[in-house]
């Protein structure tokens, strides 16, 4: 179960308000990456709280319900595909987290960053390896991120039928693959992901 020795270590005088941020959505080969920022009440309860990977839909689904009722601020951005192709993926996820952040009421005087970078921040921020699986913080923006992620490639789902995005969430499954091989590509895909693919496949 997830404890509170991150925030803890961290709240000070000088640190007041903290908050978690994460993305998803940097490996699939279509729709935007999304991000969230959360700031959490000690108050809040931790039970069933966990890195969004290792959750069922449905559990994902109840806390994103929880997060956003009892949270004292949250916000979900993302950065869309156009970015995603100009300026790279990992760029693209940097920037939805700060306009997660920078969308927070009241900013933060610390960020958790999940991951090994957290360059950019418009907030002092720290970079968390495993953030998702050992703050709270950091385990809520991820469910956010992830639920707020899915929710879109249901939408995708409904103007594009033919690719299962709400089957695959725009993963390269062998289902995702068959249809990029019947259709082409759609305007959600990301063609720097795929680029290699069709080369290859239609030397």
């Amino acid at each position: 179960m997830l404890d509170w020795k991150i925030e803890d270590s961290h709240l000070n005088e000088q640190t007041r308000i903290l908050c978690g941020c994460d993305e998803a959505g940097r490996g699939p080969l279509a729709g935007p990456v999304y991000a969230a920022a959360v700031v959490l009440p000690r108050s809040f309860s931790l039970e069933g709280l966990n890195d969004s990977k290792k959750l069922t839909a449905l559990q994902r689904d109840k806390l994103f319900d929880r997060i956003c009722a009892e949270a004292d601020d949250w916000c979900v951005a993302r950065a869309e595909v156009e970015e995603i192709e100009e300026i790279n993926i990992l760029n693209a996820a940097l920037l939805a987290m700060r306009r997660a952040v920078e969308g927070l009421k009241v900013l933060p005087d610390l960020a958790l960053v999940d991951g090994n970078i957290s360059r950019g921040f418009p907030v002092p921020a720290l970079a968390v390896v495993h953030g998702d699986a050992l703050s709270p913080s950091i385990a809520a923006a991820s469910i956010l991120a992830k639920v707020s992620r899915d929710r879109y490639c249901e939408e995708m789902d409904r103007r594009y039928p033919a690719y299962g995005f709400a089957k695959h969430k725009g993963y390269g499954t062998k289902a995702h693959y068959a249809a990029l091989d019947a259709y082409g590509p759609c305007p959600e895909h990301r063609m720097s992901f795929l680029r290699t693919y069709f080369e290859r496949n239609r030397g």
